[in-house]
């Protein structure tokens, strides 16, 4: 990230800073990684620590399935079913120690409770729907296609222009960043990024509410979602500069990288973590060598679990692809493209296709909401018509 302020601050940090009235604005510091790390300064016009109120905490622990079996997977992401409040709607399908990868589809906006992720960081897909994401650090309209990256810690609300919403949410336990290698020393994205500062949209609407009253916001700790109830309005701050703060991306912005031949996974990421990475498949020209294979070649994941998330288009290696559908092609055994589509692709001088990739460095566990919308016969895709009808039998 990059260096941002928005609204009223004092020329110095850490000195006065008075309302009209004389009272002092409250400075708050605001790190997700101690004092040496990324920070941001928030003023608010009330304490940010006044608590009328704490209720019982409600257990959100995902409750994984582990049968053991090492095998490609895929699940319908949209079998996952509407409902109305934001955080019921999300269901988490995968997760390790490092992440949570979590299907929701939303009907209604927050407009009763605030929100605050103190476990991780939040990126934000938004496949289906739009309307704006509302911060203390001001707001951020979102559409399909958006990536919204949410500092844990931030408190937020989700408003939304429809009950028609779909979104795909990786948590993340470490920050989540832009690769290193398209940035220079001084944290400029260089010329051969993909994107640059330009197609990152800051919180560009600041609302200051200097109002009291008894405010809801409930705070996710260790799985756990505490219930606060707060004397001021979170969204009072009335100004803020630094580089830790929400932003939004879209996915529509991002430069697909191409050469001669098939380019590998890496030059589709996106975002970075210490457990995982984020790429984006996008529509681009197709490999320009005159013998190329545009198909992905066969590869092993030997290293990382593979996850695919579709959103749109044509995808020249799969078949029987919809929108929203997870693939987790796990670390130790090989994929490649279905029987077919390789020939298929030959000669073919573009793609239109969409995807979200989630990398994990750590094996990746089922849940039980995965397993309800689970293809259980996905591995044997790659039969093709030598697997049907063939009778096979189970294997102990």
């Amino acid at each position: 990230m990059h260096y941002h302020s928005l609204g009223k601050i004092p020329a110095k940090r850490h000195t006065q800073f008075r309302k009209e009235n004389g009272e002092l604005y409250n400075e708050q510091l605001f790190s997700t990684e101690g004092f040496s790390d990324l920070y941001s300064l928030l003023y608010h016009a009330n304490p940010p620590t006044q608590i009328v109120q704490v209720g019982d905490p409600i257990d959100v622990a995902p409750k994984t399935i582990h049968d053991k079996q090492l095998k490609h997977r895929s699940l319908k992401g949209f079998k996952i079913a509407p409902q109305d409040d934001f955080l019921d709607s999300r269901k988490t399908v995968l997760m390790n120690a490092d992440c949570k990868i979590t299907l929701a589809a939303p009907k209604n906006s927050m407009t009763d409770y605030f929100y605050k992720n103190a476990d991780a960081d939040e990126c934000i897909f938004v496949h289906v729907g739009s309307g704006t994401l509302k911060t203390m650090y001001g707001n951020i309209p979102f559409e399909y296609g958006d990536y919204l990256v949410i500092p844990r810690g931030t408190i937020f609300q989700m408003h939304f222009d429809s009950e028609d919403n779909r979104l795909l949410i990786v948590e993340s336990t470490s920050p989540i960043t832009t690769p290193k290698r398209y940035r220079n020393g001084f944290g400029q994205l260089m010329e051969h990024s993909p994107f640059c500062e330009r197609d990152i949209r800051k919180p560009s609407t600041l609302e200051t509410h200097d109002e009291k009253g008894e405010f809801l916001l409930k705070i996710k700790k260790q799985d756990q979602v505490y219930p606060y109830f707060y004397l001021s309005h979170p969204f009072d701050v009335v100004g803020w500069d630094g580089y830790v703060y929400p932003y939004a991306f879209s996915i529509h912005n991002f430069e697909p990288i191409t050469g001669r031949v098939h380019q590998p996974p890496p030059v589709h990421q996106t975002f970075a973590t210490k457990g995982f990475v984020i790429c984006s498949f996008c529509p681009r020209m197709y490999d320009y060598h005159p013998q190329s294979i545009p198909a992905p070649y066969n590869h092993s994941n030997i290293d990382s679990d593979e996850v695919l998330y579709y959103v749109d288009g044509d995808f020249m290696s799969r078949a029987s692809v919809e929108k929203g559908m997870i693939t987790l092609h796990p670390g130790g055994i090989p994929h490649g493209p279905h029987p077919g589509t390789v020939e298929k692709s030959i000669g073919k001088k573009e793609t239109g296709e969409l995807a979200v990739m989630v990398d994990t460095f750590r094996p990746l566990l089922l849940t039980e909401h995965a397993v309800d919308i689970e293809d259980s016969d996905y591995y044997l895709s790659w039969l093709g018509d030598h697997g049907k009808g063939q009778g096979f039998a189970n294997v102990h």
